[in-house]
């Protein structure tokens, strides 16, 4: 007995379905750079998705139980994986950095886990024009 091959049978035969794969990490630059010890910036870094437990452990935490805006500095430190050189970023290296440099981590950190994407809408300041950039490009600030 022959069977008739529709026509998404034959698609899934010609072309094996590929499975999904999730982006879990997503690489940022930013504004200013953490400045270490020795004086060195770093700027490029990692940051990864979080997980419930990463938004979950941080309210366990003294700090945090005595200064609600801490939160934001033990969550940015869990989740990301490198800054520049450095592979441990604890919450002492998020304390140390530009006001502007935790915003953006911030907001960065916000995109990527609650709206799934790294695409902000932006406005040309000079011609008007309407248009998207990714935050997770690696770029700097007003590069294309």
């Amino acid at each position: 007995m022959r069977r008739t091959i529709a026509a998404t049978d034959r698609q899934e035969a010609e072309s094996p379905a590929q499975p999904d794969r999730l982006r879990t990490e997503f690489a940022f630059e930013l504004p200013r750079g953490y400045v270490d010890e020795s004086g060195t910036v770093h700027r490029s870094g990692v940051m990864r998705l979080a997980t419930a437990r990463d938004e979950l452990i941080p309210l366990r935490d003294d700090r945090v139980r005595e200064n609600s805006a801490y939160l934001s500095v033990v969550l940015i430190a869990r989740v990301i994986t490198r800054l520049g050189t450095i592979e441990d970023v604890h919450p002492g290296v998020v304390e140390d950095l530009f006001a502007s440099d935790l915003a953006f981590l911030q907001d960065f950190y916000r995109r990527i886990n609650a709206e799934g994407h790294t695409r902000a809408a932006v406005t040309c300041p000079a011609c008007r024009e309407n248009f998207a950039v990714d935050l997770a490009g690696g770029g700097r600030l007003g590069e294309s």
